[in-house]
């Protein structure tokens, strides 16, 4: 049995009982007690579960998200310079990953005109970028209600599919000790495999995110430059730890 088969039957598992032992795995997949314990490893660097004793439980993601039409609505002018900003990366010729959030989508306009693919996990941005007649995949994967995003294991086993130049990502934290967070782990599995298949990494961040923490740690502040307004506190500590590019 592959690997990805095992995930996703333990995952299916933890779906209907929250909690599952070794031995129950080991016995009911057919596998050895270490390839069991691997899997469970891996998943729990995911953020899909925990490790307990003798066995693993459901992580419960956290549900006190904004929903994206609350998110839209706030820090609107930060985010549209901060946008403006982020697309003047982008070239001609480019594949470019936009993640899901109200920041990304307000890029759209700004690809007006450009020869470029995109790929996406979110449903609000595939659409804008179908009335601009600019060429876009999406991923698969969970659609998750609040922020209208496709997330989870199978977003990301379909987003392997793809490599691409640049990837410009929505973020809920920037912090000096826990990096860049958010609060779904399904979400920050999407936002990390994103971060290692682009050639380069962008996190677009509004003021409002800075000395913020979210549950799941999507990655370290060195592994993509931060583009935000050059006003925003804690951007100095920031500089100490990545590259930061004003919006202003």
């Amino acid at each position: 049995m592959l690997t990805k088969q095992r995930h996703q039957m333990i995952l299916q598992r933890l779906s209907e009982q929250k909690i599952v032992k070794l031995k129950e795995l080991v016995e009911w997949m057919g596998a050895s007690e270490s390839t069991i314990r691997r899997d469970l490893t891996d998943l729990e660097a995911e953020g899909y579960l925990e490790r307990v004793h003798g066995g693993a439980t459901l992580v419960v993601r956290a549900e006190d998200e904004p929903t994206f039409e609350e998110k839209r609505d706030r820090h609107v002018d930060e985010k549209v310079a901060i946008a403006r900003k982020a697309a003047t990366f982008i070239e001609d010729g480019m594949s470019v990953y936009l993640d899901a959030g109200t920041t990304t989508q307000a890029m759209v306009p700004y690809l007006t005109g450009k020869k470029v693919i995109v790929v996406t996990n979110s449903l609000p941005i595939a659409n804008d970028l179908f009335d601009l007649d600019i060429k876009t995949f999406v991923i698969g994967g969970e659609l998750k209600r609040s922020t209208q995003a496709l997330v989870g294991y199978n977003a990301r086993e379909s987003m392997m599919n793809y490599r691409v130049d640049v990837a410009f990502l929505g973020i809920n934290g920037v912090d000096l000790e826990a990096g860049y967070t958010t609060p779904d782990p399904e979400e920050a599995l999407v936002k990390k495999t994103a971060i290692e298949l682009a050639r380069d990494a962008y996190i677009l961040a509004d003021d409002s995110k800075f000395g913020k923490r979210s549950f799941s740690r999507v990655a370290p502040l060195e592994a993509a430059t931060l583009i935000t307004m050059s006003g925003a506190p804690y951007v100095s500590s920031v500089e100490t730890l990545t590259k930061v590019v004003n919006a202003q």
